[in-house]
């Protein structure tokens, strides 16, 4: 019984370390910016994906980006690209890359780097408009990164 209960405790602490959360500075980009690796090890879920890019307290990727998808949502911008089809167009390592820092995509965008937690040169306490008390936390969870990849990879054409 004793033998048991230890290797059943050993087998839950291998798959807990096996999916432990990736931290901002532990991404590991490949040479076009995306990323393989998921950040949770979590299936990400479609509907709370949605509803951070609409949120304008979350991801508010509406201020930027429109789609179909969120047509009814007001206020969505016209600086970036329209995400209608950006399942088709972008792999989910490719997506989870753009989000977790874009500038290892396309150098120069302003699309702000959602993972990211150093090397700024003016942060902000996200979109307090207020300067940082403490060390910063990423814009998006990684469970929210994961979220919002699998939200964006049901936009088909």
């Amino acid at each position: 019984m004793r033998l048991t209960t230890l290797s059943f405790v050993a087998s839950v602490a291998l798959c807990s370390a096996a999916f432990a959360e990736t931290a901002p500075a532990d991404v590991q980009f490949d040479d076009a910016g995306a990323v393989e690796q998921s950040l949770t090890g979590v299936a990400g879920d479609p509907a709370n994906g949605k509803d951070v890019i609409v949120s304008k307290k979350r991801g508010n990727c509406v201020a930027c980006h429109s789609s179909e998808a969120w047509a009814d949502t007001l206020f969505h911008g016209e600086v970036g690209p329209v995400l209608d089809g950006v399942g088709d167009r972008w792999s989910v390592a490719e997506l989870r890359g753009i989000l977790a820092n874009s500038k290892k995509t396309f150098e120069g965008t302003i699309m702000p780097a959602y993972y990211k937690v150093d090397g700024f040169i003016r942060p902000g306490d996200a979109y307090t408009g207020k300067a940082p008390t403490g060390p910063l936390s990423p814009l998006l969870s990684a469970q929210e990164i994961e979220d919002v990849v699998a939200f964006l990879s049901t936009l088909k054409d």
